[in-house]
């Protein structure tokens, strides 16, 4: 049986950390984007406003790095555990596009 776990985000990069390489030696870029929507639900509406932990490996890192905070993002990828905290989740970033305000 194969489940779904595909995820697409419109968000602003609210911060990012250095450009770093896993022992691999494969480029990773850790950052939080913060998503503000307001969504169906239940008939009615309701205002969302989130943060995220994210992640993005290899050439995607190194363009995601480039990114200023503040820039609004459309990010697609899949949702996994974050091992250094082990107690939550981040989006790993398979592809973006940067949005145009």
């Amino acid at each position: 049986m194969i489940f779904a776990n595909r995820v697409t985000l419109d968000a602003t990069l609210a911060q990012g950390g250095a450009l770093r390489y896993t022992p691999a030696g494969l480029p990773a870029f850790d950052c939080v984007l913060q998503h503000e929507s307001t969504q169906p639900e239940a008939g009615g509406s309701r205002h969302v406003e989130c943060e995220l932990a994210a992640v993005a490996f290899g050439d995607r890192a190194r363009d995601l790095s480039r990114v200023a905070p503040g820039s609004s993002l459309r990010c697609t990828g899949f949702l996994a555990r974050r091992y250094r905290t082990g107690a939550s989740v981040a989006l790993h970033v398979n592809e973006f596009e940067l949005l145009d305000d």
